[in-house]
Order: C-alpha cells, then sequence, then structure tokens
C-alpha cells in the first residue's frame, strides 16, 4: 500500500522589492501627514511674519496673502516711535531675569532637599507640591491679588517678581532629577566634613546641568510669556510688560483701527528672544539620566 503524499503549492511571500515598496509608501503617507500637519501649526506664525511688513490698507484688503506688497517697515518704525515698545521691553528683561535665575536656584535648592534631606512632613510637603501643581493657574490669581495688595507689593517689580520665583513642576523636576545622581558621589565630601549646602552647590549642582538648562528654558519662556499674573500685580502703565502692552495693542486701546501690521509686528519681535533661546538650548534640554553615575 502506497501512502499518497500530498504536495501542497509554495506560500506566497512578498517578495524583496514589494517589501520596500509597501515601505516607501508608507513612509510618504507618513512624512506627507506630518507637512500637513506642520504647516497647519507654522502657517499662523508666516502670516504673522508676513503681516508684519504690509501696509494697513494692504493688510486690511488682503490679511492672508504670503507677500506684501509693498514690502513696508513702517509697522516697526510706529512700534518704536508711537508706542512705549522699549519700556515694555526693559520691564520683561528686568522681570525675566530676575524671576529665571532665582527659580533656577530655588527650585534646585527645594528639589534637592527633597531628595536628599530626611525630615518629618517629607512625603506631605512633596504631595502639596505635586496637589499644586494640578491646579489651574487662574484659580490662583484672586488669592495672589489678595496677599499682593496685604503685603504692599501691588503695583511694584516685588508683586511681579516673587509670586513667580518658586514653581511646583521645577521642584519635581529638580527632585526626580537629584534622585537620579547616585548617594555614592556625595559620601567622600561628607567625610572631607563638607556641609550639606557646600555638596549641593560643588558637586551635585554641576552634575545636574540638563536638569538646570531645562529649568532655565522653561523659566524664561514661562516669565516671558506671562500675561495673567502681571494683570493682576500691577496697573501703572509704567511697568506694563511686552505681553501686557502688546494683549493692549491687541485690544485697540492704544489706538484705532486693526492695525494689523502693528500688532504682529510687536508680537513677531516679542517671539524672537523665546525662539532664540529655545533653538540654542534645544539638544541640552534634560534627559533625565545625563550626568547621572551608575552604582
Amino acid at each position: 500500500m502506497s501512502a499518497s503524499t500530498g504536495v501542497s503549492g509554495p506560500r506566497s511571500l512578498p517578495t524583496t522589492a514589494q517589501s520596500e515598496r509597501r515601505q516607501r509608501i508608507a513612509r510618504t503617507l507618513t512624512y506627507s501627514f506630518l507637512i500637513a500637519v506642520a504647516i497647519v501649526y507654522i502657517f499662523p506664525f508666516v502670516i504673522a511674519v508676513v503681516t508684519s511688513f504690509k501696509t494697513e490698507p494692504n493688510a486690511t484688503a488682503d490679511p492672508l496673502g504670503l507677500w506684501p506688497s509693498p514690502v513696508s517697515t513702517t509697522a516697526f518704525h510706529d512700534l518704536y516711535t508711537g508706542q512705549d515698545f522699549l519700556r515694555w521691553v526693559k520691564n520683561s528683561v528686568i522681570v525675566t531675569l530676575s524671576v529665571t535665575f532665582l527659580r533656577v536656584f530655588l527650585d534646585s535648592l527645594a528639589g534637592y532637599a527633597l531628595a536628599r534631606l530626611q525630615f518629618r512632613g517629607r512625603g506631605l510637603v512633596f504631595a502639596a507640591i505635586v496637589a499644586v501643581m494640578a491646579v489651574p493657574g487662574v484659580v490662583l490669581l484672586i488669592p495672589k491679588f489678595l496677599m499682593i495688595r496685604q503685603l504692599g507689593m501691588y503695583d511694584h517689580y516685588s508683586g511681579m517678581i516673587v509670586p513667580l520665583l518658586v514653581d511646583a513642576a521645577g521642584v519635581f523636576i529638580m527632585k526626580n532629577f537629584f534622585e537620579s545622581i547616585p548617594v555614592s558621589v556625595e559620601e567622600s565630601a561628607r567625610i572631607d566634613g563638607a556641609s550639606i549646602f557646600r555638596i549641593y552647590w560643588s558637586i551635585v549642582l554641576p552634575m545636574a546641568r540638563p536638569a538646570l538648562v531645562t529649568i532655565f528654558i522653561l523659566s524664561f519662556q514661562g516669565s516671558w510669556n506671562e500675561l495673567a499674573h502681571f494683570i493682576i500685580s500691577a496697573q501703572s502703565s509704567s511697568l506694563n510688560t511686552l505681553t501686557k502692552g502688546v494683549a493692549q495693542l491687541a485690544s485697540g486701546q492704544l489706538g484705532s483701527g486693526n492695525r494689523y501690521p502693528l500688532k504682529l509686528a510687536a508680537s513677531c519681535l516679542m517671539t524672537i528672544p523665546v525662539a532664540a533661546l529655545f533653538f540654542i538650548f534645544q539638544r541640552r534640554i534634560m534627559n533625565v539620566q545625563s550626568g547621572a553615575l551608575k552604582e
């Protein structure tokens, strides 16, 4: 009795050429989608830059045109001569630099204390910091206003700066980064009699450079673009920051007509410092394992 052996046909497998073709199609579709999304996000900024070089009649007649006809720098000239733009810049620089450097120092100091010091209630303090991160900032505006008034800081630089000096998210980031650094790197200094602050300042802080750069960028961007806090902390026009001044321009409080080129020229100039800072330091934004030694 002969056993019949069934011979099945070869399984159809995609060839290498077909696989590569599918990969090219998938890659093309992916890049096309990403380019479309990028255009959606970039287009408003392009319109803002182009419109800032238009004349007011041209901006009114063709607000979405991608080429100014004629090209004009009148909006920038009017911004410097007809508005307090330089005073806005000065106030923004004073507040932003003060908040940024002090916040980086205080956030890192608090983060190190929560990561390394053993004290009663440490877990409760950290839980409170996390809880503050979950509270919308607008909810805290009225309590901030009342405290600023009671402390006599209203309509002064102190009222604009002091409430922004510590950020819950910054403390959270620094605490997590310090915990990624092995305690062993501090032991030799502790044996030599170095104080806690000396260990923090000379040993741990230089290792936390990636986190410090991240906090620096976030603090600079946040304080430079802050508006709500400046509205409730000062009312004098001499203390207007760029965000507050541009907001008044956009609302029509400082002139008549649409004045699109003037408003968008101010917004474009206001964007330059933050954009430059981000592009300079984007490669150094925090990797939580960067700088941490392995035990």
